[in-house]
C-alpha cells in the first residue's frame, strides 16, 4: 500500500504521488490558457475547456471530446485519427449503404451547396387550392400572421365535384 501525498489515504496504486480523486481533483482545477482551443474540435469557451493528458502532453479539449475520449476502444494513435473518430460530420460518408434512397427528390446531399444549381419546382394549376390577394395599402404592422398561413375548409359550395365525395366522409 502506497500513501497520497495530498490526502494521505492508503491506496494500492498512485498517479503524480496522489490517489485516483485527488489526481481528478488536481487535473481539473489546473487552467487552460488564453486562446486555448480543443485540439479535436475547435472549441473556444474557456469554461468548457480542460487539459487532458493525451500522447504523452496536456493538451485542451473540451468536454464533450474529453468524456468521448474515454471511452473510445482502441484509442487511435494519432492526434489525425482521434479528430476523425470524434468528427461531428455527419455527411463524411453515406449512411445508408444497403438501404434504398426512398427520398422524393434524389441529389447529393455532399456537394458544395445543397442550394445552388437546383430549379424550383414548376406549380401545376391543381396544386393551387386558394389565392388570397391582400390590398396593397396594408402596412406590416396591420398583417394578421395568424391568419396568413392557417389551414381552413373549403367551402362545400366552391369544392370541386372529384373532392366533395371524399371530403364528405372524411
Amino acid at each position: 500500500m502506497q500513501e497520497c501525498d495530498v490526502c494521505n489515504a492508503k491506496v494500492s496504486e498512485l498517479r503524480r504521488g496522489r490517489c485516483w480523486g485527488c489526481y481528478a481533483r488536481w487535473v481539473d482545477a489546473r487552467p487552460v490558457g488564453l486562446g486555448a482551443k480543443c485540439v479535436t474540435c475547435s472549441e473556444k469557451r474557456r469554461h468548457v475547456l480542460r487539459n487532458v493528458e493525451l500522447f504523452g502532453g496536456w493538451r485542451p479539449m473540451c468536454f464533450n471530446c474529453s468524456g468521448q475520449v474515454a471511452t473510445i476502444a482502441p484509442m487511435p494513435r494519432t492526434l489525425s485519427l482521434l479528430r476523425e473518430a470524434l468528427s461531428r460530420e455527419r455527411r463524411r460518408r453515406d449512411r445508408r449503404v444497403g438501404r434504398l434512397d426512398s427520398r422524393v427528390f434524389q441529389y447529393e446531399r455532399r456537394a458544395a451547396d445543397r442550394r445552388d444549381g437546383r430549379s424550383p419546382l414548376p406549380i401545376d394549376d391543381d396544386m393551387i387550392i386558394e389565392i388570397i390577394m391582400e390590398p396593397p395599402s396594408m402596412a406590416p404592422e396591420d398583417i394578421d400572421f395568424d391568419d396568413i398561413t392557417a389551414i381552413r375548409d373549403l367551402v362545400r359550395e366552391l369544392r370541386p365535384a372529384e373532392l366533395g365525395e371524399h371530403a364528405a366522409h372524411a
